[in-house]
């Protein structure tokens, strides 16, 4: 009885020294998925991070979304009145067809330097031009509803994005794989130009989870990694260090109050992009950190 509770003590021990390193998966190791597999894992079954038990960085309940005042409903009458806020945010839409958020200047002035998605003229005031720009904006970095209301998620995701050097990278001759903690975002550069344009990231959490800093290497790939101590698929996995690796989000990106173990979560588009730019020794430079840990 004596031996059983000694191992049980050390293997609760184990698990807490795990988790505490902040590890998404394990390391690769030999016979492990290690190597560059391109393929599904086995056991999947179709079932990806999205749908498999929450893990590290998903929850049960519906995801953070682009808040917006909720309408009062119309009185039934035989013709229909506009709705009206019952809160202090303007939400009428306007001849284009958009809701108004109070960040309609701010994010107008962060689309107008991305200069991507369409022209913006910075007035503060909702344009059918504006409103298309701030729709592809949002259906672009997964904000939710892309309704065209320019809200804090909207101006948040378009500030860091405007604000993201690519030159802070240390990246050499062939590709590097560039990760700004502070700015919580990610890009590709391949012999000094950028192959892939910053996009959003969340990184590694509060409490001893935070994202190691430095230079490192791909040293592990996988279409879809199981991830042992935290139960969850993690699509598109590519490994750096420490078990820590690029996958696919399995919860909505924008929501803050959660994080990785570690891991650099991005948007299926960007972690089939990355998947596809990247194998084994492309380097990796993470620098900065995440507002908050």
């Amino acid at each position: 009885m004596v031996h059983i509770r000694v191992i049980m003590r050390l293997a609760a021990m184990t698990a807490v020294t795990l988790v505490g390193a902040g590890a998404c998966a394990f390391d690769p190791q030999p016979g492990d998925s290690g190597g560059d597999r391109p393929q599904l894992a086995a056991g999947a079954g179709g079932e990806t991070g999205a749908s498999a038990t929450p893990g590290p960085d998903q929850r049960e309940s519906a995801p953070t979304v682009e808040a917006s005042p909720t309408p009062a409903k119309p009185k039934p009458t035989a013709t229909a009145s506009p709705s009206r806020s019952s809160g202090t945010t303007t939400t009428a839409k306007t001849r284009a067809g958009c809701p108004v958020g109070e960040k309609q200047r701010e994010v107008e002035t962060h689309l107008a330097r991305l200069e991507t998605f369409g022209p913006v003229t910075v007035d503060g005031r909702q344009s059918a031009e504006d409103c298309a720009a701030i729709k592809k904006f949002q259906r672009r970095y997964g904000i939710v509803p892309a309704e065209g209301r320019a809200g804090p998620t909207t101006a948040d995701v378009a500030r860091r994005l405007a604000a993201t050097d690519t030159d802070a990278c240390d990246a050499g001759k062939g590709t590097t794989f560039c990760v700004d903690l502070t700015l919580q975002t990610v890009w590709a550069m391949r012999d000094g130009k950028v192959v892939m344009a910053p996009t959003v990231t969340r990184t590694g959490m509060a409490g001893g989870f935070q994202t190691d800093t430095g230079r490192f290497t791909v040293n592990g790939r996988n279409l879809s990694e199981w991830s042992r101590p935290y139960k969850v698929w993690l699509p598109y996995w590519q490994h750096f260090t420490r078990g820590m690796g690029f996958h696919e989000t399995t919860t909505y990106i924008h929501d803050k109050s959660i994080g990785s173990h570690g891991c650099v979560n991005v948007l299926p588009r960007d972690a089939r992009q990355l998947w596809e730019l990247g194998k084994i020794g492309t380097d990796v430079h993470v620098f900065g950190r995440r507002p908050g840990t």
